[in-house]
């Protein structure tokens, strides 16, 4: 049965952004509509006005849906901020059977105990992610079924959230007459869109960097080690920017585009910057280095803050594929110059590469996490298992 096409929403902190992804025979998916607005009643990741999101939202459907030429009624949605956190819970079984070969019954009572994590009423979990098996005392194993032991263990990660956070963002979605049908994490939908098989089995960490919030998430061995989210981005540069020389935030922005630096480029020198009148605001003349100083001060402090959060999970010596940015703000330049530096490991930008139809599409970086979101989609609709339990409730989205 054909795959109906797939509607993935972010509300994110800068811009909205609504993608519509179609299955091909293949099973590849081609992102067939492309919708963005500039965000407001957003604050790092978080609603602040469900009111001002709603615009966002309605406006980036229309267009979205204008272009893939679908109806759209219920959409996924992507969620993000401070408050996504992630727990590692074991499960453990004894092999009752007297050969003391592992069935396919034990690993599926040593998954369901691994999956029954305890949390607080108020948090939410999105996924659950199968990390490995130890069977007795050999850990790092991927398919045990078969094997000899006494005892099988496993390792689920669950990522979670703030259950009100969460529907926050949900009731958003319905005040522009959207249903939502699933909820996922901002930067696992990412590292779907941009990540190669070659580069988890090696060991990498996808740094997504969004305007209110830097989402990261870390596979060692093809496993997924370590998830989270800084509620730091590319708006807290341009208020920065504005702090420093007293100009209006729409004037930082334009440059920090045009002549930011994450690094204090020494080829700037005695160079100035003229930035126009505003209203309130006289005509500004600044230095280009002093631009990268508070720009280079606010990003390195960020990635330090995700080095040592990768320091503490452990994952820091495991990451062979080095460091992948993605997201608006890899298009700073000299990002990946800095990033490199401060992790110690070799850094490039992450482009969309796992879904096609934004070839053309100016940075499209900015929309891996959107267009990682339509994949999941897919994926979870013909219930391949990658995050489990996998919500089915895709099939009849769209009408035509």
């Amino acid at each position: 049965m054909a795959i109906p096409p797939i509607a993935a929403l972010e509300i994110g902190t800068s811009r909205t952004v609504m993608c519509v992804g179609e299955s091909d025979e293949s099973g590849r998916v081609r992102i067939t509509g492309v919708g963005t607005y500039p965000t407001t009643g957003v604050r790092k990741g978080q609603i602040t006005d469900l009111a001002q999101a709603r615009v966002g939202v309605e406006a980036a459907a229309k267009q979205a849906g204008k272009q893939a030429d679908v109806s759209i009624w219920q959409v996924l949605l992507a969620t993000s901020g401070a408050h996504i956190q992630a727990v590692v819970n074991p499960g453990m079984v004894t092999i009752r059977s007297g050969d003391r070969v592992v069935s396919r019954e034990d690993i599926e009572e040593v998954t369901e105990n691994a999956q029954t994590v305890q949390l607080e009423a108020d948090r939410q979990v999105l996924h659950t992610i199968t990390q490995s098996f130890t069977v007795d005392d050999q850990p790092g194993i991927v398919k045990p079924e078969g094997m000899r032991c006494k005892v099988l263990a496993l390792n689920v990660m669950a990522v979670h959230g703030l259950r009100n956070r969460i529907e926050n963002a949900v009731s958003v979605a319905k005040s522009a007459q959207l249903e939502v049908t699933d909820v996922a994490f901002s930067g696992i939908c990412a590292a779907l869109a941009v990540l190669t098989p070659e580069q988890k089995r090696n060991g990498v960490v996808l740094v997504d960097l969004g305007g209110g919030t830097t989402n990261y998430i870390a596979y060692c061995n093809n496993v997924i080690s370590a998830v989270g989210c800084v509620a730091v981005g590319g708006d807290h540069v341009t208020n920065d920017i504005a702090l420093a020389f007293n100009i209006p935030l729409n004037r930082a922005e334009e440059v920090k585009r045009a002549e930011g630096s994450a690094v204090i480029d020494s080829e700037s020198g005695g160079r100035r910057v003229t930035l126009p009148a505003d209203v309130g605001f006289e005509e500004r003349l600044i230095s280009c280095k002093t631009l990268h100083t508070v720009i280079n001060a606010r990003m390195d402090e960020t990635f330090r803050v995700l080095r040592s959060k990768l320091d503490e999970a452990g994952v820091l010596p495991h990451l062979g594929g080095g460091v992948i940015l993605t997201g608006g703000g890899a298009y700073l330049r000299k990002v990946t110059d800095l990033a490199q530096r401060v992790f110690g490991l070799p850094c490039r930008v992450g482009l969309p590469v796992n879904v096609e139809g934004l070839e053309s599409v100016e940075q499209p970086a900015a929309l891996s996490t959107a267009a990682g979101l339509a994949l999941y989609g897919r994926l979870t609709y013909e219930d391949r298992g990658l995050f489990s339990p996998l919500k089915n409730l895709l099939k009849g989205v769209f009408h035509r």
